[in-house]
């Protein structure tokens, strides 16, 4: 029996020990981090029709798709951020990160519990050793367990670190997912848009080449025309009957397509036609290049995948090192219903360390493997910077380049017009061919059709230029690494939403 006075003296002695573990606790076995800084130009370089935001100019918004004037793709927008499942799946995957931030950091925390049973027992009688006396026996025990590990090298919390971090990457992996989305449906709308301006073109085409093949045929009655003439007018009918019918199918595609987007049964879904096109051309703040950091959620995710393989060297290297680990059990055990007797009482305590010595290189090759990964999401964040400047250069040549060569159609097509309209009267007067109302028919229909067609597509890269941009996006709507956590050690009730709810964290 130990004596009372070396127990106190235990006590004391543990103190420096409990002391010096908790000191130990703050030590942290992962490299410094610090994202990479890259020299990166001054201005952009295809600037175009566009100019550089000044300090003053309002940035982007996240509803970006305003500054097209268009209600119907207001609306579509709303409904489609609202509704998609792609979207909502996305959101419940940040959801699951934060969840999985809680299981990580419950390793820091001592773990306690309750352990309770019963049973009968019968032995046999012709068992060697058997002890004199009954062969039947009851157990009742109740009992508390407890244990501990402490964070001496900083393994558990850098894991949770680490969770955190990819919590962070699920918030910008939504809030990439929620601007793909978006620039997605507004590139299928103004496709589809274009799409009807090219119906409403070859519409117009038919009624105006059906006049053209009547004169032809009263010509020919008046013998005044040829029958070649009427051949070439009803060649030309109808190959724009079966042009406007592939204009029709590919729409209906692309309202299917706007349909699943935006969560509607595409059977029950229509757009009303346009007979025209919008002709907008929102002023977009570029800013400067070095903005495009903080401004684009695929960076965010690169940038947070980075920091997490930061952390994994930690863990790998902690590994090297000595676990210590603590456990209790106390409570009470006897063969009959008087538990609640000190006599019956039993409790043990102790603790454990491990240290590996040989493991056959296993240590050393999960280090190794571990600086190779974050040297790879180095290599991964450069990559995706560099894609980002790319997306914006792109965006700035091609659609001040479009914009440009949609006025050149512009004014073809006014000549055109005037052209078809021209040889028409000629032809009708009899001064003039068929063939040359022809050929001044075709070229007007084409330089119309090309034209809506470079409008729809500049429109398109507009909606490309703001995605590269970011679409209004900022790297401070990341929640920070505390609040990716979703609920308080404590907490017990209202567990089937996060303790702060995703619109708060990543906002819609």
């Amino acid at each position: 029996m130990t004596h009372p006075t070396l127990k106190k003296l235990s006590r004391w002695k543990a103190a420096p020990v409990l002391l010096a573990l908790t000191a130990l606790s703050a030590c942290d076995l992962a490299p410094g981090y610090q994202p990479p800084q890259y020299v990166v130009p001054a201005t952009w370089h295809g600037q175009g029709l566009f100019r550089e935001a000044a300090p003053t100019t309002i940035a982007l918004h996240a509803d970006w798709w305003t500054l097209f004037g268009d209600p119907t793709l207001n609306q579509l927008e709303e409904q489609a951020t609202a509704n998609n499942a792609d979207l909502q799946a996305a959101a419940e995957r940040f959801t699951q990160s934060r969840a999985a931030v809680m299981q990580a950091r419950s390793a820091l925390l001592p773990h306690v519990g309750l352990a309770f049973g019963a049973s009968d027992n019968k032995s046999s009688a012709d068992r060697l050793f058997r002890y004199k006396g009954a062969i039947t026996a009851t157990d009742e025990y109740y009992s508390g367990l407890a244990s501990w590990e402490p964070d001496i090298w900083s393994s558990i919390r850098n894991k949770v670190r680490t969770q955190k971090y990819f919590a962070q990457e699920q918030a910008a992996q939504y809030a990439a997912a929620r601007l793909s989305l978006q620039a997605e449906l507004a590139t299928d709308y103004f496709g589809l848009r274009g799409l009807d301006a090219q119906s409403a073109i070859y519409t117009q085409s038919l009624h105006y080449y059906q006049q053209a093949l009547d004169v032809t045929q009263t010509r020919l009655k008046n013998q005044n025309a040829t029958g070649i003439d009427v051949a070439r007018a009803q060649n030309q009918l109808y190959m724009t009957q079966a042009h406007l019918l592939d204009v029709q199918a590919q729409r209906e595609v692309m309202e299917h397509a706007v349909a699943v987007l935006v969560n509607a049964q595409p059977s029950d879904f229509h757009i009303a036609p346009a007979d025209h096109l919008s002709d907008a051309e929102p002023v977009i703040p570029t800013g400067i290049p070095s903005d495009i950091l903080q401004r684009r959620p695929d960076i965010a995710v690169a940038e947070r995948q980075m920091a997490e393989a930061n952390r994994g060297i930690g863990i790998a290297r902690a590994a090297f090192y000595p676990h210590i680990f603590f456990d209790a059990n106390g409570g009470f055990d006897s063969n009959g219903f008087n538990l609640a007797n000190l006599a019956n009482s039993m409790w043990s305590y102790g603790a454990s360390a491990s240290l590996p010595l040989f493991e056959g290189g296993l240590r050393r090759a999960q280090l190794q493997d571990s600086w190779s990964v974050y040297r790879e999401t180095r290599d991964q964040y450069r990559t995706t910077v560099l894609s980002a400047f790319r997306d914006v250069e792109d965006g700035l040549s091609r659609t001040s380049r479009l914009r440009a060569e949609n006025e050149r159609l512009k004014q073809a097509v006014e000549t055109a017009l005037k052209t078809q309209t021209l040889t028409m009267t000629l032809y009708k007067g009899g001064a003039d061919s068929y063939l040359d109302a022809l050929i001044a028919q075709v070229n007007t229909l084409d330089a119309r059709i090309d034209q809506v067609q470079v409008q729809a597509s500049a429109l398109q890269n507009t909606v490309g230029l703001i995605r590269a941009l970011g679409g209004g996006w900022d790297s401070r709507q990341l929640p920070t690494p505390d609040q990716t956590m979703s609920f308080g050690v404590m907490q017990y009730s209202g567990l089937k939403e996060p303790a702060s709810s995703q619109k708060e964290l990543v906002p819609h």
